[in-house]
């Protein structure tokens, strides 16, 4: 791939630091459920931030069977219907391999506004599991999920790429 004139050129992604990141997300989207607003429709869920996240950069090592095995999680976690989640963060991380290539051409605010078709699609297979069970419509608010999802992948980029952009052996001669 032709880099653009000023871009760094990135380390290797950890292993560790990938599951760490991912395991973090679950942590964080436990708590939350716990938390203040319980399941509130509009609350942006971090585990597929991360999961779309690395599916596009690290699609050899996170992808639809990491989803799927995630989303068996959150399903148990939350005691909905099994394989909601799972079917949605499979169908997520699905298409986020698929755009992978060309997400990666532009800068982190510029691909927010094309990742936001990803999660407000994988809310409507949600949505529709939830309502095709026979559970409630949960509102309107349900909207400003995908909305706060991508207004929170400028912030998720920058952070989980901050280990990759330190150089291994830094001195005069090689800045990179």
């Amino acid at each position: 791939m032709i880099m653009r004139r000023g871009q760094q050129l990135l380390l290797p992604a950890s292993p560790f630091f990938i599951a760490a990141s991912i395991m973090g997300a679950i942590a964080l989207n436990m708590l939350q459920n716990i938390g203040l607003w319980g399941r509130a429709a509009w609350v942006p869920d971090f585990l597929a931030l991360v999961l779309v996240f690395w599916s596009i950069h690290q699609p050899q090592r996170v992808g639809i069977g990491m989803a799927f095995v995630f989303g068996l999680l959150i399903d148990v976690h939350q005691g909905a219907m099994l394989g909601q989640h799972a079917l949605a963060y499979t169908v997520l991380s699905f298409l986020a391999i698929a755009i992978h290539r060309r997400l990666l051409w532009f800068r982190a605010p510029s691909q927010a506004f094309q990742v936001l078709p990803l999660f407000a699609a994988a809310h409507a297979i949600e949505l529709c599991v939830r309502m095709m069970a026979g559970g409630a419509f949960p509102g309107w608010p349900l909207l400003l999920a995908p909305v706060l999802e991508s207004a929170l992948w400028p912030a998720i980029s920058v952070l989980l790429l901050l280990p990759q952009r330190r150089a291994p052996n830094p001195d005069a001669h090689r800045p990179l």
